[in-house]
Order: structure tokens, then C-alpha cells, then sequence
């Protein structure tokens, strides 16, 4: 299995793509380099699949994978409900990926990195 290293260590880039992933699960749509986003592309499409398969070895799997972040909060008078990453990852987006068979992220290309020239990117999750 061939991947980018990314300029980091094993562990580095572990939490780097773990970070993105989750990131990407909460908010939609984040903006990266091009390479980081082809590899974030890759986890990211793992983790809906685990969303979509839905049984507990899925979701253990996922929770091992993904960071334990608040997605959402929603305010019912004096009731707050907090859901997390992985309760947004199986309760939103694995219905709505339910009939897609793969495909979940789209990249679209925007200006060089002011700093470094380096190609940057808009990943998001397609509707």
C-alpha cells in the first residue's frame, strides 16, 4: 500500500489525517493543501463506509479512528442535546450516503498558498 508521507512522522501523520478526517465529518468542508486532501479523501471515504455498515464493530472501529469532538449543539428550551463527530458520522451522513456507492468528497481547486506557492484546496463532502 503505497501513501503520501506528508514531511511527518508515522505518528504525526496518523493525528494530522485523523485530525482532517474529523474536521471534515463536523464542518463539511475544509480547506487544505492537495496533498493532504487526496489522503484525507481516502480516510474519510473509510469512515462513511463504516457509517453506512452501521453494527457495533463498525462503530468501534470509526470511535477508534475518529476524534471525540462536539459536532453539534442544539438548544430545546431548558434540554441542550451535544452530539458528537461519530453520533453526526452514523446519524446524518450514513443515511445520506445510503444509496451512493462510494464517491462521498469532491476537490476543487483554489489560488497557491500565499506563503509557499503551495496548491490549495477545498475538500468537501458532496450532497
Amino acid at each position: 500500500m503505497s501513501y503520501r508521507k506528508l514531511g511527518r512522522t508515522s505518528s504525526q501523520r496518523k493525528a494530522l489525517l485523523r485530525d482532517l478526517t474529523t474536521e471534515l465529518i463536523v464542518n463539511e468542508k475544509i480547506v487544505t493543501t492537495e496533498a493532504r486532501a487526496k489522503e484525507v479523501r481516502s480516510t474519510t471515504e473509510k469512515m462513511i463506509t463504516l457509517g453506512k455498515r452501521g453494527d457495533l464493530h463498525a462503530r468501534r472501529q470509526a470511535a477508534a479512528f475518529v476524534r471525540n469532538v462536539v459536532a453539534d449543539v442544539t438548544e430545546d428550551g431548558e434540554d441542550v442535546k451535544v452530539s458528537s463527530a461519530l453520533q453526526k458520522l452514523f446519524a446524518d451522513l450514513a443515511p445520506r450516503y445510503a444509496d451512493r456507492k462510494g464517491g462521498y468528497t469532491r476537490i476543487y481547486k483554489t489560488m497557491p498558498r500565499r506563503g509557499d506557492g503551495a496548491p490549495m484546496v477545498v475538500l468537501e463532502l458532496v450532497d
